[in-house]
């Protein structure tokens, strides 16, 4: 049967588009529909315009520091509006660049909705369209829970549609991205309030790691309230009345209320997915096997919409790879192991590998070695600041491989992408040992840990 396309990609996010993408490159003929804005939740309303307002907010922190340097500068103003209209302003360039790539790639753009009509059409605004083979790449979205007065309440989307700075603001939630938006709103000077419900930020991250940041955040002034039950929130004329129980009921009053950290799922709404044989989990996440196939074998889903690893990288390796093994005469697999990641708060936080209890549950407590070093930076001495990094290897006793490692300080990200590298590679502690350090810096620290 002849197709219109070879490869058809609902969903033009950076997973989607760098499958489109590198298909084309091999020879496909391809096809993308995206009714939103291109480059997903990544370029628009999550990694890009968020770590813009991370470096918005360091400001007040170097002005601070400055006079421990001999510099003598008077703390400014800060100007909400102007910063999230530039950060907007970036989103839309980057748009512009991803029509360009799609463009030059030949790949044909569908700027609609798309949805499933069989294993091998679909049905593309008015048109309907078939193709050999269909990826699905339509990504998360933010959860609200069923809970009263939710609809005054915003999402981390619309954190960049705020066109005044709030002055007092409940984030709902302890996972990365509420940590990331109370450090950011906090540092520009945003009252914060931060709700859990368990008795630490970061549920899954290593137990070091989640103690040094839990302790930095509040450290830096933020109302960290846990082992909460959001009750309700209220609209009135004084803010947002947000109704908590922590063991006692108090209400919160704020300006704004961010449901940042209360979850995403997969967005399959209308996608048409009754109309094959794909299956979906439990979790309401397509399920797809390591080369990203469907129950539909024509079918194939990468990125968030699995609830694999939910990363913009992960995406964009999982399209490459299955761009690759279809149409480029590769066979390739992703290997989800040893994949690194960050927290942007302020300090930062990153890891890759295993955390201290994975390791022990995975190979014993007997066999697992831990190294920790906890300092003061340098940089924070002259300004005198009771500022801490902390580093933590994670080492297999028997085969001395290093099994994780994690961080919370200043740079934390560049430092841990160098070393996932080399976790990636199998490395020893000894091969750790062995490497010589830059001095002075923090990251040597990964080296001389003994």
């Amino acid at each position: 049967m002849a197709y219109d396309f070879d490869l058809f990609v609902i969903g033009g996010g950076s997973g989607g588009i760098a499958t489109a993408r590198r298909a084309a490159s091999h020879g496909a003929k391809v096809g993308l529909a995206e009714a939103d804005r291109l480059g997903g939740t990544c370029v628009n309303r999550g990694c890009v315009p968020k770590k813009l307002m991370v470096y918005a907010s360091h400001f007040p922190k170097y002005v601070s520091e400055a006079a421990g340097y001999g510099w003598d500068i008077k703390p400014g103003t800060f100007d909400w509006h102007k910063m999230i209209t530039d950060v907007n302003n970036e989103v839309k360039r980057l748009n512009t660049i991803y029509q360009r790539m799609v463009d030059n790639a030949e790949v044909k753009l569908y700027r609609t909705h798309a949805r499933l009509l069989d294993g091998h059409t679909i049905e593309v605004g008015d048109e309907k369209v078939t193709a050999e083979r269909i990826l699905v790449a339509v990504g998360g979205k933010p959860v609200k829970p069923d809970i009263p007065g939710l609809e005054h309440a915003i999402t981390s989307d619309g954190m960049f549609e705020l066109m005044e700075q709030p002055k007092r603001m409940v984030v709902l939630g302890g996972g990365y991205i509420g940590c990331e938006f109370a450090s950011i709103m906090n540092l520009l000077g945003t009252e914060v309030t931060q709700v859990i419900r368990q008795d630490q930020i970061l549920g899954g991250f290593d137990q070091d790691l989640r103690n040094e940041l839990h302790e930095a955040l509040v450290k830096q002034g933020i109302n960290l309230i846990t082992k909460a039950q959001l009750l309700k929130v209220e609209n009135t004329d004084d803010g947002v009345n947000v109704t908590i129980d922590n063991g006692q009921k108090h209400v919160v009053v704020a300006d704004v209320v961010n449901l940042a950290a209360t979850g995403r799922k997969p967005k399959l709404e209308n996608l048409g997915l009754e109309n094959t044989a794909v299956e979906v989990s439990d979790k309401g996440a397509i399920a797809a096997d390591i080369y990203g196939q469907t129950a539909e074998p024509s079918i194939y889903a990468i990125g968030d919409c699995t609830d694999r690893i939910n990363l913009t990288p992960v995406a964009i390796n999982e399209g490459r790879i299955l761009a690759d093994t279809l149409y480029g005469g590769m066979s390739r697999k992703m290997s989800y192991e040893a994949i690194p990641s960050a927290i942007f708060t302020t300090p930062e936080a990153a890891t890759v590998g295993l955390t201290e209890k994975e390791a022990i549950s995975e190979h014993g407590e007997d066999n697992v070695k831990v190294f920790r070093s906890r300092f003061r930076p340098m940089y924070y001495t002259l300004p005198n600041k009771d500022e801490k990094t902390l580093m933590k290897l994670v080492v297999h006793s028997e085969t001395d491989k290093v099994l994780g490692a994690h961080m919370v300080g200043d740079g934390a990200a560049e430092i841990i992408q160098g070393v996932a590298i080399a976790l990636k590679m199998g490395a020893t502690k000894a091969n750790f040992d062995a490497t010589v350090g830059i001095h002075p810096s923090s990251a040597e620290e990964f080296v001389t840990m003994r």
